[in-house]
């Protein structure tokens, strides 16, 4: 039982909350606490009257992360339906946090706005594209974002520029203890036929050179300046390297997969002997893209 002393909220608390089984590689420990807020202003007044040691994370589909076997201690957010609205007004389009970003570009789609096709090549939610700066086939969602709304550990919310946020290739400089709330971007008109065309290219490559049907996290590590992170994988030896159950996929040299009974601590492993190997191979140290959490 937590002994964290927590205010009240009109959403939802849970102790030791399994997270495993909310993760795409389907690993890790524990939540300390698990709070589904119940609506926008529940989490406003929950963050702003939470105990300010209290650590908070948020969970969003979880596509690109590993959750250490011991879990996460502190309370972990996860925004369902409420956070997931998506609104069109010509071409800008209003998204929030917890809108999967397959559904934002089907939603483009529908109302024939262009420029947003590459989010239906992303496997997770508008906040972790906004967390993380998430990019594909040649874009990526600083480009297309006006401000994202973001709510701070003292409870105020502001609404941020991408300029303000400092964003940059997979990174956002902001603290790690914000809450992205949603996003607001902006498309241009486009034909459906010609978005549509775009997307199902995007599909078909996605589906000849990744490993979308295996438990895996996307990409795992960040291609350095002027190098493909895979290429250096594969020049390290590293295609198909397995710990555990952990592999380096044999179809995408930077995909790490759970071959099934891979823990977290196996997966964490194998990245960091993959690292390794690179660096000794090639003199150039891989930054992981995958974001690991909780304790081991």
């Amino acid at each position: 039982m937590s002994q964290l002393k927590l205010p009240e909220v009109r959403g939802r608390l849970t102790t030791n909350a399994p997270l495993g089984h909310m993760t795409w590689f389907g690993v890790g420990g524990p939540a300390e606490v698990l709070f589904k807020p119940a609506d926008k202003q529940d989490l406003v007044d929950f963050v702003k009257n939470c105990p300010k040691d209290t650590p908070l994370t948020v969970l969003g589909v979880a596509s690109n992360l590993i959750i250490r076997d011991g879990g996460i201690p502190g309370v972990v957010i996860r925004l369902g339906r409420e956070f997931s609205d998506v609104k069109i007004t010509g071409t800008t389009v209003q998204a929030g946090a917890a809108a999967l970003d397959i559904n934002v570009a089907l939603a483009c789609l529908r109302e024939k706005v262009a420029g947003l096709e590459f989010l239906s090549g992303i496997p997770g939610t508008i906040g972790g594209a906004l967390r993380m700066n998430a990019g594909a086939y040649g874009r990526e969602t600083k480009e297309v974002l006006q401000s994202a709304e973001i709510l701070f550990h003292n409870g105020t919310v502001r609404q941020m520029t991408p300029q303000e946020m400092g964003m940059d290739y997979r990174h956002n400089g902001l603290p790690e203890d914000v809450i992205f709330l949603g996003g607001t971007f902006q498309g241009v008109a486009g034909e459906a036929a010609d978005i549509e065309q775009k997307m199902s290219d995007i599909k078909t490559k996605r589906a000849e050179s990744q490993p979308i049907k295996s438990k895996t996290g996307g990409s795992t590590f960040a291609n350095p300046d002027g190098a493909k992170a895979w290429q250096l994988i594969d020049a390290a030896g590293c295609r198909g390297l397995k710990i555990g159950g952990a592999q380096m996929s044999e179809m995408h040299a930077n995909f790490m997969i759970n071959t099934g009974a891979a823990t977290a601590a196996d997966l964490e492993r194998l990245g960091e002997e993959v690292r390794r190997r690179v660096f000794e191979h090639s003199g150039i140290e891989l930054q992981w893209e995958i974001k690991r959490i909780g304790i081991n």
